[in-house]
Protein backbone atom coordinates (compact mmCIF):
# COMPACT_ATOMS: atom_id res chain seq x y z
CA UNK A 1 0.00 0.00 0.00
CA UNK A 2 2.46 3.16 -1.37
CA UNK A 3 1.75 6.45 -0.22
CA UNK A 4 3.22 9.61 -1.14
CA UNK A 5 4.63 11.95 1.50
CA UNK A 6 3.22 14.63 2.50
CA UNK A 7 4.69 18.01 4.22
CA UNK A 8 2.62 20.95 5.15
CA UNK A 9 3.92 24.15 6.79
CA UNK A 10 1.44 27.48 6.80
CA UNK A 11 2.62 29.86 4.31
CA UNK A 12 1.12 32.83 6.64
CA UNK A 13 3.31 31.47 9.63
CA UNK A 14 6.34 31.59 7.84
CA UNK A 15 5.64 34.95 6.18
CA UNK A 16 4.95 36.27 9.60
CA UNK A 17 8.20 34.57 11.11
CA UNK A 18 10.27 36.42 8.03
CA UNK A 19 9.18 39.70 8.63
CA UNK A 20 9.15 39.79 12.08
CA UNK A 21 13.12 38.54 11.80
CA UNK A 22 13.31 41.59 9.88
CA UNK A 23 12.11 44.09 11.86
CA UNK A 24 14.22 42.69 14.69
CA UNK A 25 16.93 42.95 12.27
CA UNK A 26 16.20 46.52 11.50
CA UNK A 27 15.53 46.93 15.13
CA UNK A 28 19.14 45.78 15.87
CA UNK A 29 21.01 47.62 13.84
CA UNK A 30 19.23 50.83 14.45
CA UNK A 31 19.76 50.36 18.30
CA UNK A 32 23.34 49.99 17.36
CA UNK A 33 23.52 52.84 15.23
CA UNK A 34 21.71 55.27 17.06
CA UNK A 35 23.07 54.12 20.84
CA UNK A 36 25.77 52.06 20.80
CA UNK A 37 26.83 52.31 24.54
CA UNK A 38 23.12 51.08 25.04
CA UNK A 39 22.76 48.41 23.04
CA UNK A 40 24.05 45.25 24.76
CA UNK A 41 21.64 46.48 27.62
CA UNK A 42 18.81 46.36 25.19
CA UNK A 43 19.41 43.98 22.31
CA UNK A 44 18.51 40.89 24.10
CA UNK A 45 14.48 41.76 24.03
CA UNK A 46 15.09 42.39 19.65
CA UNK A 47 16.80 38.94 19.52
CA UNK A 48 14.08 37.14 21.93
CA UNK A 49 11.78 38.44 19.50
CA UNK A 50 13.30 37.31 16.55
CA UNK A 51 14.14 33.78 18.22
CA UNK A 52 10.23 33.15 18.96
CA UNK A 53 9.01 34.52 15.65
CA UNK A 54 11.30 32.10 14.40
CA UNK A 55 10.35 28.76 16.66
CA UNK A 56 6.57 29.23 17.14
CA UNK A 57 5.71 30.69 13.29
CA UNK A 58 8.62 29.36 11.33
CA UNK A 59 9.19 25.56 12.78
CA UNK A 60 5.96 23.85 13.41
CA UNK A 61 5.16 21.45 10.49
CA UNK A 62 3.82 18.31 9.73
CA UNK A 63 5.00 15.35 7.85
CA UNK A 64 2.76 12.43 6.75
CA UNK A 65 4.74 9.49 5.92
CA UNK A 66 4.54 5.95 5.17
CA UNK A 67 5.26 4.55 8.40
CA UNK A 68 4.22 7.11 10.51
CA UNK A 69 3.56 11.08 10.91
CA UNK A 70 6.91 13.63 12.27
CA UNK A 71 4.84 16.91 14.42
CA UNK A 72 7.26 19.38 14.64
CA UNK A 73 6.19 21.48 16.97
CA UNK A 74 7.73 24.45 18.68
CA UNK A 75 10.16 23.08 21.75
CA UNK A 76 9.83 19.17 20.69
CA UNK A 77 9.62 17.17 17.58
CA UNK A 78 7.14 13.75 18.10
CA UNK A 79 7.46 10.20 14.99
CA UNK A 80 3.95 8.73 15.79
CA UNK A 81 3.91 5.10 14.40
CA UNK A 82 0.57 4.77 12.26
CA UNK A 83 0.08 2.00 15.20
CA UNK A 84 0.51 4.18 17.70
CA UNK A 85 -2.45 6.42 16.87
CA UNK A 86 -6.07 6.06 18.64
CA UNK A 87 -7.80 8.64 17.13
CA UNK A 88 -7.30 11.77 15.33
CA UNK A 89 -9.06 15.24 16.46
CA UNK A 90 -9.60 18.98 15.40
CA UNK A 91 -11.26 20.43 18.12
CA UNK A 92 -8.82 23.46 19.13
CA UNK A 93 -5.93 21.87 16.35
CA UNK A 94 -4.73 18.89 14.19
CA UNK A 95 -4.65 16.57 17.07
CA UNK A 96 -3.06 12.71 17.50
CA UNK A 97 -4.11 10.97 20.30
CA UNK A 98 -2.28 7.88 21.33
CA UNK A 99 -1.98 5.29 24.03
CA UNK A 100 0.68 7.80 25.94
CA UNK A 101 -1.03 11.29 25.24
CA UNK A 102 -2.50 13.69 23.01
CA UNK A 103 0.12 15.64 20.34
CA UNK A 104 -1.08 18.90 19.00
CA UNK A 105 -0.19 19.94 15.49
CA UNK A 106 1.33 23.66 15.97
CA UNK A 107 1.19 24.02 12.26
CA UNK A 108 -2.14 23.16 12.07
CA UNK A 109 -5.05 25.21 14.46
CA UNK A 110 -8.71 25.02 14.29
CA UNK A 111 -9.62 27.74 12.05
CA UNK A 112 -11.48 30.87 13.40
CA UNK A 113 -15.37 31.59 13.31
CA UNK A 114 -14.84 33.80 10.79
CA UNK A 115 -13.40 30.81 8.63
CA UNK A 116 -16.33 28.75 8.92
CA UNK A 117 -19.09 31.12 8.79
CA UNK A 118 -19.22 30.23 5.20
CA UNK A 119 -19.28 26.70 5.46
CA UNK A 120 -21.50 24.41 3.38
CA UNK A 121 -21.95 20.32 3.82
CA UNK A 122 -20.19 19.68 0.77
CA UNK A 123 -17.25 21.04 2.42
CA UNK A 124 -17.60 18.37 4.38
CA UNK A 125 -18.17 15.35 1.37
CA UNK A 126 -15.68 12.27 1.94
CA UNK A 127 -15.17 12.79 5.47
CA UNK A 128 -13.71 9.54 7.24
CA UNK A 129 -16.19 8.10 9.57
CA UNK A 130 -13.77 8.27 12.46
CA UNK A 131 -14.46 11.65 12.49
CA UNK A 132 -18.11 11.71 13.75
CA UNK A 133 -19.20 12.18 17.13
CA UNK A 134 -21.48 10.22 19.08
CA UNK A 135 -24.41 10.93 16.84
CA UNK A 136 -22.74 11.70 13.39
CA UNK A 137 -21.59 15.54 14.01
CA UNK A 138 -19.01 17.20 12.43
CA UNK A 139 -16.59 19.87 13.78
CA UNK A 140 -16.16 23.14 11.67
CA UNK A 141 -12.45 22.23 11.65
CA UNK A 142 -12.80 18.64 10.20
CA UNK A 143 -13.84 20.68 6.81
CA UNK A 144 -12.00 19.24 4.01
CA UNK A 145 -12.05 23.01 2.63
CA UNK A 146 -9.77 23.99 6.31
CA UNK A 147 -5.67 23.42 6.48
CA UNK A 148 -7.36 21.73 9.78
CA UNK A 149 -9.75 19.51 8.09
CA UNK A 150 -7.93 18.29 4.98
CA UNK A 151 -4.81 17.22 6.65
CA UNK A 152 -6.97 15.63 9.38
CA UNK A 153 -8.47 13.91 6.42
CA UNK A 154 -5.57 12.44 4.79
CA UNK A 155 -4.35 11.01 8.08
CA UNK A 156 -7.70 9.80 8.51
CA UNK A 157 -8.06 8.29 5.00
CA UNK A 158 -4.47 6.23 5.85
CA UNK A 159 -5.05 5.29 9.17
CA UNK A 160 -8.43 3.87 8.24
CA UNK A 161 -7.10 2.40 5.24
CA UNK A 162 -4.20 0.59 7.39
CA UNK A 163 -6.64 -0.56 9.81
CA UNK A 164 -9.24 -2.16 7.61
CA UNK A 165 -6.64 -4.12 6.06
CA UNK A 166 -5.16 -5.55 9.26
CA UNK A 167 -1.38 -3.82 8.55
CA UNK A 168 -1.00 -3.17 12.39
CA UNK A 169 0.90 -6.36 12.53
CA UNK A 170 0.95 -8.21 16.27
CA UNK A 171 4.62 -7.14 16.49
CA UNK A 172 4.41 -3.58 16.33
CA UNK A 173 4.79 -1.51 19.31
CA UNK A 174 1.50 0.96 19.88
CA UNK A 175 3.04 3.23 22.07
CA UNK A 176 6.54 3.49 19.88
CA UNK A 177 5.66 7.27 19.88
CA UNK A 178 9.09 9.13 19.86
CA UNK A 179 9.77 12.54 20.90
CA UNK A 180 12.96 14.64 20.59
CA UNK A 181 13.27 17.98 22.41
CA UNK A 182 14.45 20.94 21.22
CA UNK A 183 17.36 21.88 23.65
CA UNK A 184 19.08 24.09 21.61
CA UNK A 185 15.78 26.39 21.05
CA UNK A 186 14.85 26.07 24.77
CA UNK A 187 18.26 26.86 25.82
CA UNK A 188 18.54 29.95 23.68
CA UNK A 189 14.90 31.29 24.96
CA UNK A 190 15.93 30.84 28.64
CA UNK A 191 19.46 32.34 28.12
CA UNK A 192 17.66 35.96 26.31
CA UNK A 193 15.04 35.90 28.60
CA UNK A 194 17.65 36.05 31.34
CA UNK A 195 19.74 38.72 29.58
CA UNK A 196 16.69 40.45 28.63
CA UNK A 197 15.66 40.77 32.35
CA UNK A 198 19.17 41.39 33.75
CA UNK A 199 19.05 44.19 30.76
CA UNK A 200 16.31 45.93 32.06
CA UNK A 201 16.96 46.10 36.00
CA UNK A 202 20.43 46.91 35.61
Amino acid sequence: MSFQEVRYRPIFGRVLALVTVVVCALGAVALLVADPASTLRYIWPVLLVGVLAWAVFWRPSLLVQEHGITVENVLRTSFVPWPSITAIDTRYSLTLHTANGRIAVWAAPAPGRHRTLGLAPKDFDGVGETAQGSVGELRPADALTTPSGNLAQLIRGRWERLRDADAFAPGVDPDATTITWHWATITVVVALTAATVIGLLV
